[in-house]
């Protein structure tokens, strides 16, 4: 499988160092800072199976048309473009291609998000219980509150939880990603805590969404990769 990396931070560096763990080779990397890097145009593209985007939410409004004109399959780790999706769903369909969009790639993420949702509709009749979200990431991260805490609150709501859900973010230092889901009654708490040790997790989960999505055609999370 050969694999473009599209973001040499130090997200694309990881996957690229990961990759050989995934039967991949990395066929080139789309990144100004890159030494040997191109543009997400660049005809030396062609033939790659997937690329791995790990870049900003301007950068995806134009780097996932680009790759579905040339009929490249998508996995997206960038978080914050949603309001585009609509536009970014067009291109995908019209090129044919398979794209993996998911705000976390940690396989203990989605399966925590399963978890969240059972808790969520336990919760849902009980009154005197309130909900709260808590997520912190590193000082660079731009997004906040991040997609990973919105989608589990969409979670909890989809699961038939009504009542409002306060949703509160941290950015600070090294902090990979930490997700706390509460529920909080007059005399007593329940708290479901994620937490991401360093950003293996996220690399060896989108590699692995890179190879469920190869040869494939539409919009898939990662639900869909781990089959649930």
């Amino acid at each position: 499988m050969r694999i473009l990396l599209v973001g040499y931070g130090k997200m694309g560096r990881l996957v690229g160092e990961l990759a050989p763990q995934y039967g991949a080779e990395i066929a080139g990397v789309v990144d100004p800072a890159a030494a040997d890097g191109g543009d997400v145009d660049d005809p030396r593209w062609r033939g790659v199976d997937v690329a791995i985007d790990f870049t900003t939410p301007e950068a995806v409004l134009g780097n996932i048309p680009a790759l579905a004109r040339q009929r490249i399959n998508i996995v997206l780790g960038t978080t914050g473009w949603q309001q585009h999706e609509a536009r970014l769903r067009e291109a995908v369909a019209a090129a044919g291609i398979g794209i993996v969009a998911a705000p976390n790639f940690s396989t203990g993420v989605v399966l925590f998000d399963a978890l969240v949702q059972r808790a969520a509709q336990l919760f849902a009749e009980q009154a005197e219980f309130g909900a709260w979200i808590h997520e912190s990431h590193h000082a660079m991260k731009k997004d906040a509150p991040s997609g990973t805490a919105l989608m589990l609150k969409r979670s909890m709501e989809g699961a038939g939880y009504r009542k409002p859900i306060d949703v509160a973010a941290s950015r600070a230092g090294y902090i990979p990603g930490t997700h706390t889901i509460g529920f909080d009654g007059p005399s007593e708490s329940i708290t479901l805590t994620h937490t991401a040790r360093d950003r293996g997790a996220f690399a060896r989960g989108a590699l692995a969404a890179a190879g469920w999505v190869r040869g494939k055609s539409g919009w898939f999370t990662m639900q869909d990769v781990l089959g649930l």
